[in-house]
Parts: structure tokens; sequence; C-alpha cells
């Protein structure tokens, strides 16, 4: 008798190849999952076999998505984020944690480091962090907020805009001290791009073309899937990444990052929102709503 189930590759190694395929990192990924280095590529090496494709491609010191596990990661991701929701409301229906989904990338370098904040004012509170680039149906994913990018007129009903969107050079202070972005600088430079689709605005090319650079090639580009791998890359030296402003202000203010020159440009029409499920927010989904606003109103001053 046919069984679907059995014919499924084993699911386990999927947190750890998430995990790896989210820091491009096995050290980090083993680090995020409380797991050996060795640990985390086994299961990687497990899924490969399982599916009979490469999903990494490793360099000495560098690991890359293959195209298949950029399909899976995307994927997988999705899936991994609805079960965790279920189980936390399976696990502890007395308790509802504040439940919010939000970019790996404004998770990573906005929402995250923050948290301690909340923390502090309400330490009653739970909160759950669905970390994806996919939009999710709020309602039918059990899910309270979310922080969402979007054009404006895409905003849903009952949205409030944090911030909007501004753009500028960023490199580390080794890389961006004295350097200014002409002709003579850009062909000897690295340009770390954003590479996820539907985000033209925030690639090289979008700036280049508009400082009349786009004839002129730089000595090399590296593309990331996910905004925070990029800026991280970036604060290693490793090359100039056009920093999004509200997400890289407190790398410039603690040092990590160094704008390159003093020229920015401002996205019209689009920004980060906070979106309500639509339902009745409960007290602590209301609490943890207003402090959020309140964060980004410090941040955008």
């Amino acid at each position: 008798m046919h069984n679907p189930l059995l014919q499924l590759p084993p699911l386990d190694p999927l947190r750890g190849f998430v995990a790896a395929a989210r820091h491009l990192s096995f050290t980090r990924a083993a680090d995020e999952l409380c797991l050996t280095q060795s640990a985390i590529s086994r299961q990687v090496q497990a899924l490969e076999t399982a599916l009979g494709t490469p999903l990494f491609v490793r360099g000495v010191r560098s690991l890359a998505l293959t195209a298949a596990g950029s399909r899976l990661a995307a994927a997988a991701e999705g899936w991994l984020d609805e079960y965790g929701t279920l189980a936390t409301a399976l696990r502890q229906p007395g308790t509802r944690p504040v439940t919010v989904t939000a970019s790996i990338g404004i998770s990573a370098l906005w929402l995250v480091p923050r948290l301690r904040d909340f923390q502090a004012r309400h330490p009653d509170t739970e909160v759950r962090i669905a970390a994806g680039n996919r939009v999710v149906d709020l309602a039918r994913e059990d899910i309270d907020l979310a922080l969402r990018y979007c054009a404006d007129r895409d905003a849903p009903a009952g949205s409030v805009k944090l911030f909007g969107e501004t753009l500028f050079p960023v490199a580390h202070p080794s890389v961006a001290t004295g350097l200014t972005l002409n002709a003579a600088t850009l062909p000897q430079l690295t340009l770390l791009d954003y590479d996820e689709p539907g985000f033209p605005w925030i690639r090289w090319d979008h700036w280049l073309a508009a400082a009349g650079l786009e004839s002129l090639r730089p000595r090399s580009r590296i593309g990331y899937s996910h905004y925070d791998q990029l800026i991280h890359a970036a604060t290693t030296g490793l090359g100039v990444a056009l920093g999004r402003a509200v997400l890289v202000d407190p790398m410039l203010e603690d040092g990590r990052l160094m704008a390159v020159g003093s020229e920015r440009f401002t996205v019209e029409g689009r920004g980060f929102w906070l979106v309500p499920a639509p339902r009745p927010l409960r007290p602590e989904v209301a609490r943890f709503a207003e402090w959020v606003k309140e964060a980004a109103g410090a941040a955008a001053g």
C-alpha cells in the first residue's frame, strides 16, 4: 500500500538546515540550536543525501545556498514557523504569547535588539517572534501582529506606519574611512548586494544609476538573500553595503559601520508598517503594539 508519509525525507534535519541557511554558517546555526558544528553538518548532509541534491556550496571560509537550497529554505521557513505557532498554542492552552511575524532583516536588526526593554517593562508577557520573509495570513495562522515592509497603498486597514525607507552606502570603518564612491574608487571595491526578488531599489544597480556610475564595474559583487547577512558581512569589512537607515543606525552609533559619503536616497511611498490581526487585540497584544510604536518613534527621532 502506498503511504506518502513513508516517502518523505527525514524531517528532523530541517531545523539544522533552516538555521544554516539563515546564517550561512554551520557554526552560527549550531550556536542557535545549542548543537555542535559537526552535528549541523551531519544534519545537512543527511538531508542532501535524502533529496539527492546539494543544498549548499561550501567554500574554504564561506557557505552559499544552491538554487535547490534557496527553494527549500524559503518553503521550510514557512512550514516550521506555522508548526511552531501551532505547537505553542497546543502546549500552553492557558497562556498565549504575543506572536509577531516580521522579516528576518527587521527581526534581527531592529526588533530583537530592543526586546530587552519590553521584557523589563512587562516581564509577565511572553513574546514569540516568527521571523521569515513570507507574507503570512495573520488570521489563518493565529498571529497577533506583523512588522511588514510594503508600499503605503498596500498596507492593510488599521495598520500604523512606523518609519519610511532611506538608503545610503555603509561599510566597516576600515573600508569607509576617507572613501568616496566615484569613477576612480568603484573599480577597487566589493559591493554587497541584496538578492531578494522584488526589491530593485535596495540593489546597487539602482544606486549606481542614480549616481551616474552604471557604466562602471566594481571589483566584485557578493549577493545575499537575507538582509541581516549582508549587513553582518559589511561589519566584518568584506565590502560596501546599501544601509537601510532605521536598521543600520545603531551600528553607526556604536562604530561597527560608517556611512560612505553624505548622499542619501529616500524611497517614496514605502515603509515599515505595524499590522494587527483582524480581530480585537488582547490586552498584552495591545501593550506590545504600543511599545513597538514608541520604539519606532524613538528610532525615527
